[in-house]
Parts: structure tokens; C-alpha cells; sequence
């Protein structure tokens, strides 16, 4: 359910409400009962769910249904509490451990992930800045990425959750082909493209404008293309971001691979904001999350869309057939 004092809790009950949402699979939710139970009240929807302990055994069974895996042992912010604070990093995190052991242990197909605060998460203790870091760490994933799914466009990032100020020391060849790398291979086997064509974006004005406007372009997005062209990969670039997005809505392109994060964010947010979906490519196991955050100012007033989170949902579902159908 994410943080607990965002809208985790409301977007995963109005999301699990929709019986064409509900209907194709078993849901387990790793949370808080009560607040399950708040969030269904205040939005005035009626859906049963079991109840169980997050550390007893588990049948969750074969047919549709939703099961609440609770944790009220964990010390609950206060009712109305709706910002950032050490008990809800600590609540999300202790949800969120849970859920990767069992998706390891093939318990569940798939995870998707409510929002949770970085901030809460500092504030509990935890130094990670976010899902995707922690999930490769546990995983033990060396080679991963962060992918945005709309229906316009995908995209992928070659550096996540980094200050710009950092970006030019954190860019090297490795760095550029990796994302080129994992997108070509979740394309191929998460979606089914036999020969998808990635573009790469500039990292500077104009891709560079031949070295007069920065050198990275040519002395790292470059041979990085070129590296992955000559490994058998459809790749193509460096082109100037201000226009290699409209491309890729037209299909000129499978996916995208953008340098940085708000390079990819901006395009995709404002494009597909109830649609786009976060995948961590590169994993064993399959997560998705809604691609925004936790709307402390909206939380617990009944206001939050579950369109996002509907559209998280549904891709983990695909993704967990072709899984399972390509086995």
C-alpha cells in the first residue's frame, strides 16, 4: 500500500474495487487493515476481502479475491497525519520487504508499488532514494533500469534519481549502453518485439550541435550507440531531445532512452499522466508502480484518481501472463 499517510491506501482500494481490475487475478495487499478499511468507508465502496497476519502461513487459493496482509504490530501515524513521518517510511518499507521475498519465492506472479516518501524513508532510517535502488539491491540485480510504459511511448533512463548538477560526472559509455541494452531485451521478452528500434536522446541542447554546444554526445552517447549496434541492437542517435519525443509518439520508435530524469518525466507526464506506468526492467521478478507520488495534500479526503494505479495493475497482469504463457 505505499506510505500510509499518502493516497497508497485509496488508490489500492478504488483500484481493487473495479471488478473488471479484480476479476483477473488474486490480490494481496501488504498493509494495514484499518486503513483499508477507512479508505473503502470514505469512498463509499463495498468489496469483501480476508483478513490475515503478515507473518502467519498464507493459502491465498486459485480464484479471484483480496487478501490483506496486516501489520498491527507496527506502531500506525495518527488519523489525519498526512506528511511525511518516520513511521510511515518505517510501515512502507517493513510492506515492501515482505512483498519482494514472496515475489522471490514465486508466492506471487508480480508486485505493484503504492508510492512511498524518500523523505519518510531518510527520516525511518533508510538511505535508498527509492523502489527501484532498493529492489535491485535485494534482488541482487547489477544491471537494471527504470521504464516508463504509456500508451504514446516508452522510455528509459540512463541515470534515475541524480542532482543535474551530477549528471555530466556520472555519464560514461557503460552508463549510455546499459539502458539501450536492458530496453532492447524487455522489449524482445516483456513485450514481444522482435526487433524494436531504440532512439537515444542528446544529453545537451540540440544533441550537441557536433561538439559546439558540449562534447558528451560525441565522446560517450555515441560510441555507446555504436557499441550496441555492432551487439546486434537497432539503435539509433544521438538525437535533440526537443524533438525526438514527438517522433516517438508518431511510432517512429519503440523506445526511448533518456539521460536523465526529468528529461523523460516531462514528456511522459504530460502525455499520459493517468496512463504511464514505472517498470523496473532488468529484474527477476516483475514491478510495477503508478507514475507519480504520494499526494500528501490530497490524502484522506477522497480526491485521489486510481486511473495510475489501475494502469500499474493491468501491466503487471500482462506481463505475468506472457511470463507465464512463454514458460
Amino acid at each position: 500500500m505505499g506510505d500510509p499517510c499518502g493516497i497508497g491506501p485509496e488508490i489500492v482500494v478504488k483500484a481493487l474495487a473495479d471488478e473488471s481490475i479484480r476479476s483477473q487475478g488474486r490480490f494481496v495487499i501488504y498493509g494495514f487493515s484499518e486503513q483499508i478499511s477507512y479508505a473503502a468507508d470514505l469512498s463509499e465502496l463495498d468489496f469483501a476481502w480476508l483478513r490475515d497476519h503478515h507473518d502467519e502461513p498464507h493459502p491465498f487459493g486459485s480464484g479471484p479475491g483480496v487478501t490483506v496482509l496486516d501489520y498491527d504490530e507496527i506502531p500506525a501515524p495518527a488519523a489525519g497525519k498526512h506528511e511525511p513521518t518516520q513511521y510511515g517510511g518505517a510501515a512502507s518499507m517493513a510492506f515492501l520487504e515482505d512483498a519482494i521475498v514472496a515475489a522471490q519465492a514465486g508466492e506471487i506472479d508480480a508486485m505493484v508499488t503504492a508510492p512511498i516518501s524518500k523523505e519518510a524513508w531518510h527520516l525511518a532510517g533508510f538511505k535508498f532514494p527509492g523502489h527501484t535502488e532498493l529492489l535491485a539491491k535485494r534482488t541482487k540485480t547489477k544491471n537494471f533500469g527504470m521504464m516508463f510504459v504509456a500508451p504514446q511511448m516508452k522510455i528509459i533512463l540512463a541515470t534515475i534519481h541524480e542532482p543535474l548538477s551530477n549528471i555530466v560526472n556520472l555519464l560514461t559509455i557503460g552508463r549510455v549502453f546499459n539502458p539501450i541494452d536492458l530496453a532492447d531485451k524487455a522489449l524482445r521478452e516483456m513485450f514481444g518485439l522482435d526487433n524494436p528500434h531504440i532512439a537515444v536522446c542528446g544529453l545537451n541542447p540540440h544533441a550537441g550541435e557536433g561538439g559546439s554546444i558540449g562534447d558528451e554526445e560525441n565522446r560517450i552517447i555515441a560510441p555507446a550507440i555504436l557499441m550496441a549496434s555492432e551487439n546486434g541492437i537497432n539503435v539509433t542517435g544521438p538525437y535533440p531531445a526537443d524533438t525526438l519525443f514527438r517522433r516517438a509518439v508518431r511510432g517512429e520508435f519503440d523506445c526511448v532512452v533518456a539521460m536523465y530524469h526529468d528529461q523523460a518525466l516531462i514528456p511522459i507526464k504530460l502525455l499520459a499522466w493517468e496512463d504511464a506506468v514505472n517498470l523496473t526492467v532488468g529484474l527477476p521478478i516483475i514491478r510495477t508502480s503508478p507514475g507519480h507520488g504520494t499526494a500528501f495534500d490530497i490524502a484522506g479526503k477522497n480526491r485521489a484518481n486510481p486511473a495510475p494505479m489501475k494502469a500499474a495493475i493491468q501491466l503487471a497482469i500482462n506481463l505475468a501472463k506472457r511470463r507465464a504463457a512463454v514458460k
